[in-house]
């Protein structure tokens, strides 16, 4: 094959590094580059020179190791062969790129395993053409555009998990809420990941995500996504609604034939309203008043049979109804900490969630250091701070845990009163 006289770019105006297709060259040569491009002469995988903007020739004069390494005298004229690569320095390649598999990562909010996906485009030019060939000459097999694109999607999907990852955890963003961040995302990614780019000699223009998105099909997202539409539904109905299905359910309770007596004979009519929280517990005083206006009547205490009020004698059996009156109704129980009723058989206050301390007499709720009832005046002994036992207020050491009974300031250890705030002794404040 002929020797090549003028070697000038011949190849698609859009690609960002073209190989000139013949190696036949000689010291008198002509190399022509344009403006925005540069040239690399290759010699047995080995960069010779890199030439810039201009019209050069292959001489032994403008390239000083050609004669080392072809064995041409300096100045003698010979042919040659060498690789020229053209390298378009204005060109930016515009790369789509995406997770090939769902990130796993613990979602920072929920606590979640979570699986989501990422893809996005990102631009890159080249910034230093010698280090760009030397490394991508001795790192593909196949030099060409999908193996650039290959190349510079690894570049950026070795990085690109750990750093969402990280960035989500660290900043405690949910993976739902991910798409008002993807700015921020791709601002942090891209200052992470360009200096791995720069040491390929490229730059990184920009780098864009176009989605973050959780995969359909993924059963922990169903459940999330699930969990989170009945919960806002229950935000938007309010606390009214919970009221109104604890009512229904209490009051067709009351409607249906023998509940009173099933309630009573069980020992759960109040508990019930326990049971259901403090949203029940809140219209319990108004289930009250239904349950005593629905239940005007007299249950016979040998076949449990519901007889109307002005009955004296059991429709069904006969047995004698006096006795069975119903009672009055109890007085309620306020908290001494915020005043509302206090359900019986409860620990806790359903509404400021106070500890009840009842009267053993009158069921009234106390302080927990008072020594008598301040509604009857009733003797409420002292109650072990270590096991919960109630003893004599004349005990030092509980008899169940062995514990001192006696309360002693905190500085001085000096023996100190109920509802006492500073130590006679020391003046210490007391808790």
């Amino acid at each position: 094959m002929a020797i090549i006289r003028v070697l000038k770019y011949d190849g698609p105006p859009d690609i960002l590094v073209w190989k000139y297709p013949h190696q036949e060259l000689g010291t008198w040569t002509q190399l022509i580059v344009n403006e925005s491009q540069e040239a690399i002469l290759f010699k047995g995988g080995q960069a010779l020179d890199l030439f810039g903007p201009g019209r050069h020739t292959l001489s032994t004069e403008n390239i000083p190791v050609l004669s080392s390494i072809v064995n041409i005298p300096f100045g003698g004229k010979s042919p040659f062969t060498a690789e020229v690569w053209y390298i378009n320095k204005l060109r930016s390649m515009d790369i789509k790129w995406g997770t090939s598999a769902p990130i796993q990562l613990q979602e920072p909010k929920y606590q979640l395993m979570m699986s989501i996906r990422a893809f996005g485009q990102l631009a890159v030019e080249i910034a230093d053409s010698r280090m760009f060939m030397t490394r991508l000459i001795g790192t593909l097999p196949v030099f060409n555009q999908d193996a650039l694109y290959n190349y510079f999607r690894g570049i950026l999907m070795m990085n690109i998990k750990e750093l969402i990852s990280s960035y989500l955890v660290h900043k405690k963003i949910s993976v739902l809420d991910i798409h008002a961040y993807i700015s921020d995302i791709s601002r942090h990614i891209e200052e992470r990941v360009a200096p791995a780019f720069a040491d390929s000699g490229l730059r990184l223009v920009n780098l864009n995500f176009e989605s973050i998105n959780l995969p359909d099909n993924d059963p922990t997202t169903k459940r999330l996504k699930e969990a989170l539409t009945k919960k806002a539904e229950m935000e938007i109905l309010g606390f009214n609604y919970q009221q109104a299905r604890a009512f229904d359910t209490l009051e067709q309770a009351a409607r249906n034939e023998g509940t009173q007596s099933t309630f009573m004979n069980a020992g759960i009519g109040l508990g019930l309203g326990s049971g259901l929280g403090a949203a029940v517990g809140s219209v319990m005083p108004q289930l009250g008043s239904q349950l005593q206006a629905a239940g005007a009547h007299r249950v016979c205490p040998q076949c449990k049979d519901v007889n109307p009020a002005d009955f004296n004698f059991c429709k069904s059996c006969g047995s004698s109804l006096k006795e069975t009156a119903q009672p009055p109704q109890e007085q309620q129980i306020l908290c001494q900490s915020c005043g509302k009723p206090v359900l019986p058989g409860t620990k806790f206050c359903a509404h400021c969630g106070d500890p009840y301390h009842p009267c053993p007499v009158c069921k009234a709720d106390n302080l927990p250091d008072a020594e008598v009832c301040s509604k009857c005046g009733a003797d409420l002994g002292k109650t072990c701070k270590q096991c919960g036992t109630t003893v004599s207020k004349d005990v030092k050491f509980c008899p169940e845990c062995g514990t001192s009974m006696i309360l002693t300031c905190g500085q001085c250890k000096h023996e100190v009163k109920p509802g006492q705030k500073f130590c006679f002794e020391c003046g210490h404040k007391l808790l």
